[in-house]
Order: C-alpha cells, then structure tokens, then sequence
C-alpha cells in the first residue's frame, strides 16, 4: 500500500507541476530544467573512465549545508568527477555555475524508469544525500548498484512520518542508506529506535561552511561609508511578517539597517521603502545613492553572508512562517540574534543560542525594543555576539570527520 500511494504521489506531484507552470515562474523552470537531463547527462559522462561522485541537494540551504563536504571532497579526491543535483529552482538557478563540480542540473522526479536510467548512465561510485531528501526509487537504484550511499547532516524529530505507526514503506527507504552522519544525539536515538543503528553523530556540516565564509570574507565597496560611524542591525532573509515587526524598530531607532529580503520582489521592496519612514536607497542604484540614506535594501540574491561582517546585531526572519532561515552565518560574525517567535523550535541551533544567551526570539515590536535596550544597558551588543561566536567555534568538525570515515569507499 505504502509503494502505491508512494507511486500516485508521484503521479500527481507532476500533473499538479506542469499546471503550475501556466501560472508561476518557479514552477516553469522545475518543468523545463529537467526537459532533455538524460541526453545531457550521457553526452556528460561520456567514455570517461573517472569515477563520478553524486551529491544530491534539495535546495540552496541543504548546498551550503553539503558544500563545505563538497569542497573538501574535491580537494582530497580531484580525480573523482563531482556530479550535482538539485531538485528545487532555488536551489539550482543560484549555484548553476558553482564551479567546484563537474556537472550540474536538475534531479528527475522518482520514478522507477527514471532512478534506474539515471544510476545506469551515471554509475556513481559514491552518492551523499545533504539533510534530506530520501527518494524510494533513487536510493534502491543505487543499492541495486552497489553505490554507498550516505546521509549528510540529517537531522530528525519524533513527529516525522518514519517514526509513527503504520510506515514501514517510509522506513524501508531509510534502511537502505548505507549510513547517517546526524546533527545530535536525538537523531541517532530516533534511527536506533525504528532499527537503524548504522549512523553517528557528525555534527552539522554548516558550522564548517559559515566559519570558512567568515575567515575567507572580502569588503563590500562602499559600504563602510554608508555606516559611517553608527551601529548596524542587519536583517537577513525577511518576510512581509518579519517587517511588520521591524517597521515600528526602524521608524524609532537611529540605527543604519541594511536590509535584505528573502524574495526580491519589486511589490515588497516598495512597501519597504515606504513603511520604513525613513531615507532608503537600493543596492543596485550605487555607491553614490547610498551616501544619505539610513535603510540600504539588498536587490539582489547571494550577498547576505557578506553583509554580516558590518552588523552590531542581526534580525533573521522566516520564523513568523514556515520556519526561520540561517542564523549561523549572523552567529560566526558574532552577533546577538534576533527572530520571530513562532516556528523556530525544530531548529537546534536556534534553541541552543536562546538558552546560551545570544539568540532572542521576540513576538512583537514591543518585545524587539525591549529585549534590544536590556541588552545594551546591562551586557551590551559584544558580549551577547561573542556567545553566538564562541558556539560556532565549539561546533566545527564535521566535514573532517565525514571524510574521514567515507575514505575507504572512495579508495577501495
């Protein structure tokens, strides 16, 4: 029953996509990047007799999680070739010329006809699913292969499908993997629960990821001068919810906010401006429109990490919706964090730096000043930013410890 109703999801997951595409851009491009993907992949992998590396990323967030692993697997195997798969458009239209792999491109829907023609032309030697995405069809491909397939930063919760009753179908395809490198110890007691003893807890790979960004980070032009000598709260990956917070905090604190918003829409960035009461200017209008506003708007994707290395303190936003974006890349630049209060409870590190003291989720406006003042009566902006910092550096290790266990499948 379970492999039917898998099957029929399937069905209509594709039928629900190519209707969405009359309507809506990202749905286009998740139906016309994936027109032609095997005759691409064949002319690809040709007569080359190199053994090819398959890193499979169901977006961007789950590419920076398995990019430190990436990187570091090209540099230790470069005589592996690097294929990169992607299954969502904002994963794939972002990092499509991520110059670290070999080939990059969409990840056909699972099916039985396409999992088996895309392992027989590939012939992975070895295959890393990042966070998630545990395809039924892909995985027993790979097994029937003999391909080790590993799990990467996967992290899981008691109320996921594969651990309620009744969903064996669901824990078949986990048993499958050859092993799980996990973010904590809840995860590894999960899998032991339901059988699965063949994991470890590794760590999540992003702490690598951020405090290389950090280390490695290059000025923005322009942008020291746009601060001048006032304090900076970035706001990194915001909503509509988000700013309906922050909108008061703006209007009432003579701060510099460079704000960057999780979808780019010209709708959004013009409420912005005008909600916002206060001089704005758009990144992409130059330096020389920057001189006098107190509000920089990021129009583009791809600079927030960047743009942390200039904040005092960081509002990271997500979490009034579906769940809070990534607060590590604010934390490795040691600043105090704040975010919505709704949907952040499923993310460890959120949890971890509330309780440490260096992430605040707030409710309100009336809650952002107020936590925003204590601290900067009683401990101050450093202190609390110096504890984001410091969890950062007692969580690095993973990438180093994945590879180091995965090297005899690699050299055998």
């Amino acid at each position: 029953m379970g492999l039917i109703i898998y099957r029929l999801s399937i069905f209509f997951y594709r039928i629900g996509i190519r209707l969405a595409s009359l309507f809506s851009q990202k749905a286009k491009l998740f139906s016309q990047g994936r027109v032609g993907i095997f005759q691409k992949l064949e002319k690809w992998v040709g007569p080359d007799p190199a053994p090819i590396a398959w890193f499979h990323c169901a977006s961007l967030g789950e590419f920076e999680q398995g990019r430190p692993i990436i990187e570091s697997f090209r540099d230790q195997f470069p005589e592996v070739r690097i294929l990169l798969t992607f299954f969502s458009p904002s994963g794939y239209e972002i990092r499509k010329n991520y110059p670290k792999a070999d080939f990059i491109c969409y990840l056909p829907l699972d099916t039985k006809e396409n999992a088996y023609e895309w392992v027989r032309i590939v012939k992975p030697k070895i295959a890393f699913l990042i966070k998630y995405e545990f395809w039924h069809f892909y995985i027993q491909a790979l097994k029937r292969n003999k391909t080790p397939v590993y799990s990467v930063s996967s992290i899981f919760r008691p109320d996921q499908i594969y651990f309620r009753r009744f969903s064996g179908f669901q824990r078949a395809i986990l048993k499958n993997i050859t092993y799980f490198f996990v973010q904590d110890k809840r995860s590894k007691e999960l899998l032991s629960g339901i059988g699965i003893d063949k994991a470890t807890v590794s760590g999540d790979t992003r702490f690598d990821r951020v405090f290389d960004i950090c280390k490695d980070i290059s000025e923005i032009p322009g942008l020291s001068d746009f601060i001048a000598d006032k304090k900076v709260m970035v706001i990194g990956s915001c909503w509509p919810q988000d700013m309906e917070v922050l909108y008061p905090f703006i209007q009432k604190n003579p701060l510099k906010y460079i704000v960057a918003p999780h979808e780019i829409e010209s709708g959004f960035i013009q409420e912005i401006i005008a909600r916002s009461k206060k001089a704005c200017a758009l990144y992409s209008a130059g330096i020389g429109a920057w001189k006098d506003a107190d509000v920089l708007i990021i129009d583009n994707i791809g600079m927030l990490s960047k743009l942390y290395q200039y904040g005092h303190a960081a509002y990271v936003g997500g979490s009034f919706g579906k769940g809070l974006h990534n607060i590590l890349e604010a934390a490795t630049f040691a600043l105090p964090i704040f975010f919505g209060n709704k949907n952040y409870i499923k993310f460890n590190e959120a949890v971890t730096l509330e309780k440490k003291g260096g992430a605040f989720p707030i409710g309100s406006y009336e809650s952002l000043q107020n936590t925003y003042n204590d601290i900067i009566k009683t401990d101050g902006l450093e202190l609390r930013g110096k504890i984001s910092r410091d969890y950062v550096k007692e969580n690095l290790g993973a990438t180093m410890h994945i590879l180091d266990h995965i090297r005899t499948a690699i050299e055998r």
